[in-house]
């Protein structure tokens, strides 16, 4: 009777350690179930949600908020099952979460940096300041936007440096993605030049430009000239701007740069470079300097 009692003794213990891996098991299959799916739903819902809008901004703000869900709902699925398991292990959770509620208070005092990454970029996402596809400037940096998270912004310059730039390092945003954009052009003519001839050869550019099949397409309203802008040592200088489309405002500067510079150079207008005039001076009667002594000189 003795051996048969240690025997199922052992058997229960047994019998209850397969019990609790069976439950982990099916714990981790569930979580792993909820991952796969929740990396599944919520592109298929982005996607869903973008189709029913034509607004490429809204788009991208969708595009960004997806990844950000997806992230957060993995750390959550990932958090819940590891209490999970350790219950089923015999390991309470409260004392651990109560350390942790302490250690947590430790880490913010001492990493109130990374607090401050995850508050900034909560908020950078709620109010739709910043997401994937802009072209922004922040913390001193430039460039397309990569990757928004709730801890740091990634962006790729113009040579194709990336930068990290964590959200706690962003106090402004300036973004040059919404809405629309105006291409400004500051154009310097020779001081001799008839201005309302240049005025004209520069609407002349700009009606052509809206005309192109190409350029049309990217300019949203017609030429705002401003007029003379400075007077310069060497030019006159001239600004005006056209509203385009988000991000083109390069592209239709450099087209109207150039083909500004060829009707200047067709209709023979001076664009002006620095000049230097050098003066010798006069001598204490009023007499300017012999002239061989120029030469001289």
């Amino acid at each position: 009777m003795d051996f048969l009692s240690v025997i199922l003794k052992d058997f229960g213990e047994w019998r209850e350690l397969a019990l609790v891996l069976i439950r982990i098991g099916v714990i981790l299959a569930i979580a792993w179930g909820m991952l796969s799916l929740s990396h599944r739903l919520i592109p298929m819902l982005r996607i869903q949600l973008q189709k029913h809008t034509d607004d490429p901004e809204q788009q991208k703000r969708l595009e960004t908020l997806g990844r950000v869900t997806r992230y957060t709902a993995g750390v959550v699925i990932t958090l819940i099952t590891g209490m999970l398991v350790l219950t089923e292990l015999g390991i309470s959770i409260a004392p651990i979460l109560a350390s942790a509620g302490i250690v947590g208070l430790a880490i913010g005092f001492g990493a109130q940096s990374l607090v401050k990454d995850y508050f900034n970029g909560l908020f950078l996402l709620l109010e739709n300041q910043i997401h994937q596809g802009d072209v922004v400037e922040v913390a001193g940096k430039g460039g397309l936007v990569e990757e928004v998270t709730l801890r740091y912004i990634r962006l790729r310059d113009y040579e194709g440096t990336v930068h990290y730039v964590p959200n706690s390092a962003v106090t402004t945003v300036s973004n040059r993605s919404r809405g629309f954009a105006f291409a400004v052009v500051d154009v310097g003519v020779a001081y001799r030049e008839n201005v309302e001839e240049v005025f004209q050869v520069i609407r002349e550019v700009a009606i052509a430009m809206r005309a192109d099949t190409v350029l049309g397409p990217l300019i949203i309203e017609d030429l705002d000239l401003a007029g003379v802008d400075a007077w310069a040592d060497s030019a006159v200088m001239i600004r005006f701007r056209v509203k385009v489309k988000p991000l083109q405002q390069w592209t239709v500067k450099r087209e109207f740069l150039r083909r500004l510079k060829a009707e200047f150079d067709q209709r023979g207008i001076e664009i002006p470079f620095p000049h230097l005039t050098l003066y010798a001076g006069q001598a204490k009667d009023g007499s300017a300097p012999p002239l061989q002594l120029l030469n001289q000189s």
